[in-house]
Formats: C-alpha cells, sequence, structure tokens
C-alpha cells in the first residue's frame, strides 16, 4: 500500500485559494440517512426487508445510462465528483496565481478534457512503449522492456510487481510479485466451459482483433493475433490462484532469495529487469503465485518472441485505450463496460477526468474537498461512535461461549491494537516530481503510474508508514487493512447520506455504525483472523476454537452460496465469506453499541416507526440498489461483496432482534429458527 511521504508545503497551499474560490460555492446536496420516501410500505418486511426499506428508492432511482449499477454509494460518489469538478475546472481555466499543486491538479484535468488533442494524436502517444515492444530482439529484451513500460495507475506488464509489508514481519517493507497478465476479468473466463463461458471468449476475441486493427493491423493480421493473445491468456489463467485460493494468506506467502526466484522461473533474466527498474538492493522477494510464474518462464522458451511482441503490443493499447482517440476510447467501452456489465452509455468526459484526477493526484485534490465537507466536530462524533462500537465488541468476545479463555485474551489483544483512521491522512503526499502536461493526457497517465509504481518500489527496506491511506479522502468507501491492523474512513463516506448529524442514533448506528462494526470484524473473519495484533502472519487461535471458527464460518458459506446472483449464476460463498462474516458482525455490534448509547433515552417513535425499526431500516438503506444483469454476472465471479439485497436479508434473518422489531413470526421468510441462525462474532 501506499506509505512513504514528502515535502508537503506546496501541496497544504492548495487549501486556501481554491476553497476560497470554488469550493466555497459547491455544496453537496443534502440527503437524510433515513428516509421514508424511499420505503415501500406495502411489502411486509418479514418476507423482505430490502424490498420494504429500499423499494421507493428503487422506482425514483433508475440506473443512468452510463452506469452499470446504481447505489446509495455510488449515488453520493456522484455527487462528490461535481463538487471536484468546481475545484478542477477553476484549477485548470486559471491562468495566473496558481501554486504548484493547482498547477498540477489544473493541468492534469484540463489535459484530459482535451478530446479534442486526443483524437488528433491516437496510438501516437503510446508511440514510445510501442517502440520499446518491436525493439526488443530477442525474448531475453522482455525482462528490462517489461521494467521500462509501465501502464496507467502503476500497474505492469504480463505481471504484478511492487512492494509489501513482509508476512511474517509487518514493520518491514520487502519486494513482492504477483500474478496478471489477463485481459478479462478473472481466470474462470478462461477455464470455465458453458455456453456464457465461451460467448464471452468469442467477443473477447472481436474485441482483441478490433484494438489490433485501431494500431494498423490488417484484418487478417489482427484475428492472427487475436488468437495468439487467447492462446497465451488463456495458459496464463490455468496457471493463476482461482479467487478463492486467494483469499488463504497462506497460499500467497512464498518468501524466496533471488536464486531461488531464478531456479523457480529461469525463462526471466530477473536481474536485468531490477536493475532495469531501479529497485533497491533487497534479499527476499514474496512470489505470491509460483505456478504463475513457472507458467511465463515455460512461455518464454515455448512462444516465439513475435507472439511476444502481439501480446506486448495489446496490452499496451488495451490499458491505454480509454486515454488515446474516441476510437480506442469507444472500442475499449464496447467490451469491458457494455458487453460485459451492460452500460448502455459512456460517462461524460468531465466526470472520468475528476474520477482520474482523484486516484491519480488524490492527496492535493482531497484537501481542498476535506477544508470544505469534514469538520473538527464531525471527526470527533465518528470516532466516538468507533470507540463505542470497539467497546461492543469487547463485550461481545468476553462473553463468547465457544472461545477458550486463551484464545479471547489474544482477540482482546488484537482488538485494542487497531488504529482507527477517519477523513484524511495526517500528511499529504507531494507530487512535485512529477511532469504533468496539459496537452498530453496519455504521457500524464503513464507518468502518473510510474511516480506511484516507484513510490511502491522505493519503500522496499524501510520501515511501514502507519500513517499511510490507500484510498483518497473524497472516496465514498472503507476499509481494513489486515497486516497495518487499522480501520480507515475517509471523509467522503461520512457524509450524507451515510452519516447525517442531523438525524437520531438510530439510522446512523444502522448504517455507519454497522460499516464500522463491518470493518473491524474483517480483522477477525476468515482471513484476518490469521493475523495477530502487529499484522503478522501468525496462528493465535488454539486448535480447537479455530475448528468452532470455521464450523461457524461454514453456516455463512452454505447460507450465501444457497443465493443467486443472477439467472443460474449461485453466489461463492467462499469468496463472499469474508464480507459476509464482517457485515453480520458488523450489524450485531452496532445493534449492541447503539443500545448502550440510548439506554437511559426515552426514545420515541418517529414517522410511523419504532426506534429498533428505524435502526433496522437505516441499515437496509445505506445499500438500496439498482444492479444490471451483466454487471451481477461479472461481480459473482470476481466481487468478495454479496449482491445488495443479500448483504440485507442475509444478515437480519441471523438476528432475533430484528425478527422482535417488527414483530415477525416463525416461518416467514426473514425469520430463522436458532438451530438456522448464523452467528460469529
Amino acid at each position: 500500500m501506499n506509505r512513504t511521504f514528502a515535502c508537503i508545503a506546496l501541496v497544504v497551499l492548495l487549501a486556501v485559494p481554491v476553497v476560497g474560490q470554488t469550493a466555497s460555492q459547491a455544496t453537496l446536496p443534502y440527503s437524510p440517512s433515513l428516509d421514508v420516501t424511499s420505503m415501500d410500505k406495502s411489502v411486509d418486511p418479514c418476507v423482505d426487508l430490502y424490498a420494504y426499506a429500499c423499494g421507493g428508492w428503487q422506482k425514483k432511482n433508475p440506473i443512468p445510462a452510463d452506469q452499470t449499477s446504481w447505489e446509495v454509494y455510488s449515488k453520493l460518489y456522484q455527487d462528490n465528483l461535481k463538487f471536484l469538478r468546481g475545484i478542477l475546472e477553476e484549477a485548470a481555466a486559471a491562468k495566473t496565481g496558481r501554486n504548484k499543486v493547482t498547477q498540477e491538479v489544473g493541468d492534469f484535468y484540463g489535459a484530459c478534457m482535451d478530446e479534442a488533442a486526443a483524437d488528433r494524436r491516437g496510438a501516437e502517444a503510446i508511440r514510445p512503449q510501442l517502440d520499446a515492444i518491436a525493439g526488443m530482439a530477442s525474448v531475453k529484451d522482455i525482462a528490462p522492456m517489461t521494467a521500462r513500460v509501465i501502464l496507467p495507475f502503476g500497474r505492469t506488464l504480463l505481471f504484478g510487481a511492487g512492494s509489501e509489508q513482509d508476512p511474517d514481519n509487518s514493520e518491514q517493507v520487502i519486494a513482492d510479485l504477483d500474478q496478471g497478465g489477463l485481459g478479462l476479468p478473472d481466470r474462470s473466463y478462461y477455464t470455465k466451459d458453458d455456453a456464457k463461458s465461451q460467448e464471452i471468449r468469442a467477443r473477447y476475441l472481436v474485441h482483441v482483433q478490433a484494438v489490433f486493427e485501431l494500431l494498423g493491423d490488417t484484418a487478417e493480421v489482427a484475428k492472427k493475433n487475436a488468437d495468439a493473445v487467447m492462446g497465451m491468456e488463456t495458459a496464463l489463467a490455468k496457471a493463476s490462484w482461482t479467487r478463492v485460493e486467494q483469499r488463504n494468506p497462506y497460499n500467497l506467502k512464498n518468501k524466496m532469495s533471488m536464486a531461488e526466484l531464478e531456479t523457480l522461473a529461469p525463462g526471466f533474466d530477473w536481474k536485468s529487469y531490477y536493475r532495469e527498474a531501479r529497485y533497491p538492493q533487497f534479499a527476499v522477494v514474496n512470489v505470491d503465485a509460483p505456478k504463475f510464474y513457472k507458467q511465463v518462464s515455460e512461455a518464454l522458451t515455448t512462444e516465439p518472441l513475435e507472439n511476444w511482441k502481439t501480446y506486448f503490443r495489446f496490452h499496451v493499447a488495451d490499458a491505454y485505450s480509454p486515454f488515446l482517440s474516441k476510437a480506442f476510447a469507444d472500442e475499449n467501452f464496447g467490451f469491458y463496460r457494455a458487453y460485459l456489465r451492460g452500460a448502455k452509455a459512456q460517462q461524460p468526459r468531465w466526470r472520468q477526468c475528476v474520477q482520474h484526477t482523484d486516484f491519480n493526484l488524490s492527496d492535493a485534490l482531497g484537501q481542498a474537498y476535506v477544508a470544505k465537507v469534514f469538520s473538527p466536530e464531525l471527526k470527533a462524533a465518528a470516532l466516538d461512535m468507533v470507540d463505542r462500537i470497539e467497546g461492543s465488541m469487547r463485550e461481545r468476545i468476553a462473553q463468547l461461549d465457544w472461545m477458550s479463555p486463551q484464545t479471547k485474551e489474544q482477540a482482546l489483544v488484537k482488538l485494542n491494537a487497531i488504529r482507527n483512521k477517519i477523513g484524511y491522512p495526517d500528511k499529504w503526499r507531494d507530487y512535485s516530481s512529477i511532469a504533468i502536461s496539459p496537452t498530453d493526457f496519455a504521457g500524464d497517465m503513464e507518468r502518473t503510474g510510474a511516480f506511484e509504481w516507484h513510490r511502491q518500489i522505493n519503500k522496499i527496506g524501510k520501515p511501514v508508514d502507519h500513517g499511510e491511506w490507500m484510498i483518497s479522502a473524497a472516496t465514498v468507501d472503507a476499509y481494513y487493512d489486515a497486516q497495518m491492523n487499522d480501520i480507515n474512513f475517509p471523509a467522503g463516506v461520512l457524509q450524507p447520506p451515510i452519516y447525517d448529524r442531523k438525524m437520531d442514533d438510530a439510522p446512523n448506528y444502522g448504517d455507519t455504525g454497522g460499516t464500522i462494526g463491518h470493518e473491524l470484524t474483517h480483522g477477525f473473519d476468515d482471513e484476518g483472523s490469521q493475523y495477530d495484533a502487529k499484522g503478522n502472519l501468525k496462528e493465535w487461535w488454539t486448535k480447537e476454537d479455530r475448528a468452532k471458527f470455521e464450523a461457524r464460518t461454514q453456516c455463512v458459506d452454505d447460507q450465501y452460496s444457497s443465493y443467486v446472483a443472477v439467472e443460474d449464476v449461485h453466489l461463492n460463498g467462499k469468496l463472499t465469506l469474508g464480507e459476509n462474516v464482517a457485515d453480520l458482525g458488523g450489524e450485531i455490534l452496532a445493534f449492541l453499541a447503539w443500545q448502550s448509547k440510548t439506554k437511559d433515552m426515552n426514545l420515541q417513535p418517529v414517522d410511523g416507526l419504532t426506534p429498533e425499526q428505524r435502526f433496522f431500516v437505516g441499515y437496509a438503506q445505506w445499500d438500496c440498489a439498482n444492479e444490471r444483469p451483466d454487471d451481477l454476472r461479472v461481480r459473482a465471479a470476481t466481487d468478495p461483496h454479496s449482491p445488495a439485497k443479500f448483504r440485507i436479508n442475509g444478515v437480519v434473518v441471523n438476528m432475533p432482534e430484528f425478527a422482535k422489531a417488527f414483530g415477525c413470526k416463525a416461518g416467514q421468510p426473514m425469520v430463522r429458527t436458532e438451530a438456522q441462525r448464523c452467528r460469529v462474532w
């Protein structure tokens, strides 16, 4: 993750001129955290809480043509993008008075918005990368070429490379190698043989051929090239971990020396690669997927050089397509968002450009956002909720009847060690070393990507920076980092309707409280529970307690595996297990914390809902959503989160507190018997 900071003085200057001008004119629209008009009271909540709480929202909020799904979270994020747009347009239009940082974000955004310039340049914008590929004289040249050619967002060709915390010593950063190299969303797209998978592969071949034709190949040559790419990617896919296998951190722990890496994958010139990439000296590299690298090495001896050039040409062009001419961008959209996920139209250019700026220059842009929307009082209120929910978890751990005192002691040590990061980082990243051009957007994407990749590389051998964040301050999301052992709630996710200081505690605890509990529970889900209080991959459970834990999580696995995502596609209960366990544990903790906070209050019904009902409706309304069938199919194969309906109904059927709140009777769909209920934390 991202952990080095330097020279923040220039970045700090952003807040004054920008916030004082454009941001002061922008506001985020207000939506309450519980909206009775979003409900459908014709539905019995004991039959379907999700439809009861969200039916009105679904009718009022059809999926925009440029979106693949539409949720409360994504709607708030779009509001954030509009807010940031004003800041960026001011910075891009200014001719004088800009400091270094406003110049960076303004020029980056302005270059992105210049669609005419992108059209004029076409594939010439990636000519240096294409020339580097064409200039390879032998397979031996692949290693230094892949070290030089960086894809957007800091991604690398053929495989993932960078750094990570040492799984055995989380305070140190080591070199890392991960699998990669595929154009389809997941290895299963290459290995499954059902009719839909065959259709997708056929359509992917059409897309690959189209990209080659845009690069100037004849239709005949492009078709041959597409077949070569598909063959190489299929071999890589078969040698890759499944997403479920990747959830086992012990599968990914394969530390080795350079000599051992060269023995594992002798066909790749590793010394040349690390020298060309300017890695610092290191003694150990963690290879997440050894079988994948054996396949890479084998392919380097069996595939002719021309096939490798073809493969790399496609992946460079495909990765950069959204930032090139309209023809490239349209082809990329047509396959990845329209065909695979069901989008009906491209997002407007400004929205794409705001997102790219927020991602690539997040700490610069984030300050203007934070200064406007995130007060010290809001941060204090969020921290108070975190403290209360952590207190509930301490009580839950102490009361667990299936866990031994020995394991409870270690669980409490881990819980007490969790760092709570709320709003934004204490230090802002400096981007002044990046040469941002107002006329070369593809180049800006390459240079910001290279900056990020080298920033990650340069962490190797250094202590971990615990103050760093993985996402921008404006992001509408939150996360738990198992090796950092911290929870992270950016300012973007602490806005109405997700967190609403105008509203009573019940819906706020049902919504944001449940999310806080969710992230805390990630430290104790099937994956997070394998890391100790310091973030090291280390067993801290007794053997008997681990077996009891796995039996309880199997209940959750079985429950969600029975749900159908779309058509004949079931959820993968093992892929979604960590998120489902966190959803369930988080909402239980939030309910306990809310009860504790309000135990001496004389709470009364509001809008015809009792306080307990408001808690559960508030919970359900955080994830009101409309989802396209095509998107659900992709997510069933790739997303560790369950679809919205199951994230809500799948939790409350395991909470007798819900049945009591709505007077549900035994035998109704939202009621499980004591024997059927899943309960982990």
